[in-house]
């Protein structure tokens, strides 16, 4: 019985996708990588990968193949059609999609795929640049028990919790509560940023204190250099969590849960959009609780 690591495609090397793909390669894994952007592919062969020019390279002869992309639309785009995965690669691969995407979107690729003999898993994480870079991401799964057998030793690579949820879409659902929880969640810690600099408190001492009791969150931890130091560089962009947001609020509609303050929260967020910020972090949600409170915002 061979104990070789299986060969791996990468698709999608972007802020989340090349941290995570070069993990792998940490790990012994061997990485054949395609992305749109050559500096990602640059990137990629320097840490130990191997650039491919197109998906049907990528996945030839792999029997991994890993996607990272940012929404339904790109999932489709790289899967499907005469140059995508499902046409390119070897019947018995088994793809693991990481994407945040809707739910229907990953039960509809795993139908496809079957079709040609793919075994598919919707693995979404939460954790951000960071988790990926640190390997502590959170991920959630949906699929088969063996499949997801299968693939948790390349996902220990990656995450640090990781989780079968239930059947193909189960991952996207558990996801896309995570999205609503970390936007609430974001949006009262901004609040929060506001009153107590409103009020002439000690920002960062505050915020340390609150950290340590029951308002304490992983939220907060990672945020808290971001409000304290107006840093917005993205590590989950607001235009990503503006559509993960639309993925909730349209799946709890669906099966007829409420989500009064998530609607709230899903139009802070589109609001701030609007307003030239989709680029920005989301942790830039900030910016929108100053500017009603009549506070300027920087540049």
């Amino acid at each position: 019985m061979s104990t070789a690591l299986p060969k791996i495609a990468w698709i999608g090397l972007g802020i989340m996708g090349s941290p995570m793909a070069e993990n792998l390669i940490k790990a012994g894994y061997q990485v054949t990588g395609y992305t749109l952007e050559q500096d990602k592919l640059d990137r990629l062969a320097k840490n130990g990968g191997t650039a491919a020019s197109s998906i049907a390279e990528a996945v030839k002869g792999a029997e991994v193949i890993i996607t990272m992309v940012p929404a339904s639309p790109q999932v489709e785009a790289v899967a499907y059609g005469e140059a995508g995965i499902l046409a390119n690669a070897k019947s018995g691969a088994l793809l693991i999609d990481m994407s945040s995407i809707t739910p229907q979107t990953s039960i509809d690729l795993a139908k496809n795929a079957k079709e040609k003999g793919i075994r598919v898993l919707d693995a979404p994480v939460s954790g951000g640049e960071a988790g990926a870079i640190e390997a502590v991401l959170s991920i959630m799964v949906g699929g088969e028990q063996a499949d997801f057998d299968e693939a948790k030793p390349i996902l220990e690579a990656l995450g640090k919790t990781i989780i079968l949820c239930g059947p193909h879409g189960s991952g996207q659902t558990v996801k896309a509560a995570n999205q609503l929880i970390v936007a609430v969640n974001i949006q009262a810690c901004a609040e929060a940023v506001v009153f107590l600099e409103k009020s002439g408190v000690d920002l960062k001492a505050a915020l340390e204190v609150l950290n340590g009791g029951l308002a304490g969150s992983t939220v907060l931890t990672r945020k808290k250099d971001n409000f304290l130091n107006r840093d917005f560089r993205p590590g989950f962009r607001i235009d990503l969590h503006h559509k993960d947001m639309g993925i909730v609020t349209d799946a709890a509609r669906t099966v007829g849960a409420a989500l009064p303050v998530g609607a709230v929260v899903a139009q802070l967020v589109a609001s701030l959009r609007a307003q030239g910020d989709g680029g920005l972090d989301h942790s830039a949600l900030l910016r929108a609780v100053e500017r009603l409170s009549g506070q300027s915002v920087q540049a």
